[in-house]
């Protein structure tokens, strides 16, 4: 019993990453700007949180520092990607090798190459009174981070905002027909910009999380394809919150499995097991690409006539 919670724990702690950046992808795609510099973004993220609990002692002064970065971060692919009207693949993967760049020379200036890394403020699990105590789900479910909390929560807000607001229908309509929108008064590229500093937050408290939540410190490349993961999980999911939830449960099960089939010590090369992942993620695509609810004009720039 207590290794099926251990289990569904494991599941949920490596979902969330990927469910917020999915989720602010998912707005910013919605919007018409394909955000595939998240990854970068993430790790831009996941060292900011660091340095900032680093020099304030503080796990959520850290987290804040790290998202004033990458929504700074996440301005310059805007400036490009929206104003600029550049290709935004070719300006998301840009930022994602300055992002792979940057990182690795302020990590080594500030920390160098030390083994020991310095102790850093993390993540602490914070169990709900009785909830806790629920045979099985309880330990797992109800004993989570804040942002693993957070992550969960998000999607409603999420679905809500979309699907329930006047800004939500702005965000979807551009991402439809900007060309009406721009008709009727609304400034497409405003709306557009400000979904993109939406998905950098949320990158950034992804990024945060890994960094000071799954571990207790940063690593050089640790986000590891994590922001590709969740641009998938947007195209998997549908490009709905709840089709997103799911699409990230199913990655994070994936790795979760993939982490116990290495522990198990079966013999098999763990090269496979690390496959695993990215497997379901292009078999998922396949399955779901022909009945694709993308975005009109997604990844397409709107320039006025």
């Amino acid at each position: 019993m207590d290794g099926i919670s251990s289990f569904l724990a494991s599941t949920l702690s490596l979902a969330t990453p990927t469910l917020l950046a999915a989720l602010g992808i998912l707005v910013s795609e919605r919007s018409g700007v394909l955000n595939i510099g998240t990854e970068g973004m993430m790790l831009v993220g996941a060292l900011g949180g660091v340095l900032g609990s680093y020099y304030t002692g503080s796990v959520w002064l850290g987290t804040l520092i790290g998202i004033v970065v990458t929504v700074a971060f996440a301005a310059v692919f805007g400036v490009f990607a929206v104003l600029v009207k550049a290709d935004q693949t070719v300006v998301g993967t840009g930022m994602n090798i300055l992002a792979s760049g940057l990182t690795i020379t302020v990590n080594r200036a500030v920390f160098g190459a030390s083994m020991s890394p310095p102790i850093i403020d993390t993540f602490d699990k914070v169990a709900i009174p009785l909830l806790k105590d629920i045979p099985i789900l309880g330990p797992s479910l109800f004993t989570q981070t804040i942002p693993g909390y957070l992550a969960f929560v998000m999607v409603i807000a999420t679905s809500f905002f979309l699907f329930r607001t006047n800004t939500g229908l702005k965000v979807r309509s551009v991402g439809e027909n900007p060309q009406a929108c721009d008709t009727v008064g609304i400034n497409v590229s405003k709306v557009r910009f400000l979904a993109v500093l939406y998905s950098g937050i949320l990158a950034g408290l992804a990024g945060a999380f890994i960094s000071m939540g799954q571990l207790s410190f940063f690593t050089e490349g640790m986000i590891a394809g994590g922001g590709f993961m969740a641009v998938a999980a947007v195209v998997f999911g549908n490009y709905t919150p709840l089709g997103v939830l799911g699409a990230s449960l199913v990655f994070g099960l994936s790795n979760a499995s993939s982490y116990r089939l290495q522990a198990l010590s079966t013999g098999i090369p763990s090269e496979f097991p690390n496959m695993l992942p990215y497997i379901i993620t292009i078999i998922a695509l396949c399955v779901t690409s022909r009945r694709s609810k993308k975005p009109a004009s997604s990844a397409q720039p709107y320039i006025k006539a």
